[in-house]
């Protein structure tokens, strides 16, 4: 069972709608233990004092923030959690955009709003006005140590809130050299033909994370002392473009998956 990590209010005007915060993602990593090299023993983690020439544990430790060059002012838990933001336990909505004015690299984490039983009518409301406005919320809102820039967004019968990097944290894109070499116009007729044969509707279920599968079988075979293969890399060698172009667009017309949807969508 889902445990709310957040309890607060959604506030847009003079609405106010109390709501509890959950998690929506997770990721599935495989987890690797760092061992001793030479026993192959998982060791335990500690912190060294070099002032008091001592170890000791992670309780033994308080936070603390750097003003000046090995200054630091010590904070506690409770003062953390009196930090004047009137954000601390509302999701202000400051305004409402077009979700596509929101660029999708300034997207961070998931979550899902849920109304108290006080709440269900203005947040199915919102919820609606939302969906009819073609409008997302811009929004702000302090959690997990930090004030945070949020998009408030209708998603099936619920309200999302997805946290977003603000624009200083978006490294500008002038840093990427791309060249503009000169596309000719059957270039580009030739690449959009071949999006469009490969066009398809997007279903997340069918995606999924290989390396899981594969790193069972890399374990399986380091257990019983078979060789491990490494795969080879791609070929970094351009072919002659409209050739693979064509190549790739025959190959495209002939898969079942890209042919249905092409036929869909009139292509």
């Amino acid at each position: 069972m889902a445990r709310a990590f957040w309890n607060g209010v959604i506030s847009f005007g003079m609405v106010v709608i109390p709501v509890r915060m959950y998690v929506a993602t997770e990721t599935k990593t495989p987890n690797f233990h760092m061992l001793h090299k030479k026993c192959h023993t998982r060791p335990k983690q500690v912190l060294f004092c070099e002032t008091d020439n001592e170890y000791f544990s992670r309780k033994d430790t308080v936070k603390g923030y750097e003003y000046a060059k090995n200054q630091y002012a010590l904070l506690t838990d409770n003062d953390l959690e009196k930090i004047p933001l009137k954000t601390s336990h509302t999701i202000e909505i400051l305004g409402f955009v077009k979700s596509a004015e929101i660029d999708p690299s300034f997207y961070n984490d998931t979550h899902y709003l849920e109304p108290e039983d006080v709440s269900a009518k203005p947040y199915a409301l919102l919820r609606q006005a939302l969906v009819k406005a073609e409008r997302v919320g811009v929004a702000k809102a302090t959690f997990s140590r930090r004030e945070h820039l949020c998009c408030v967004r209708p998603k099936d019968n619920i309200i999302v809130l997805n946290t977003m990097y603000y624009a200083d944290e978006i490294r500008p894109e002038s840093d990427i050299n791309v060249p503009a070499p000169e596309i000719k116009p059957e270039e580009l007729d030739l690449a959009s033909s071949l999006i469009n044969a490969m066009a398809r509707t997007f279903k997340p279920e069918q995606y999924h994370d290989d390396y899981a599968e594969a790193l069972e079988k890399v374990v399986a075979a380091k257990v019983q002392g078979v060789k491990i293969e490494a795969p080879q890399p791609p070929s970094i060698e351009i072919p002659d473009l409209m050739a693979a172009l064509r190549a790739s667009l025959d190959a495209a017309k002939r898969e079942p998956e890209y042919a249905s949807v092409g036929a869909r969508t009139g292509k």
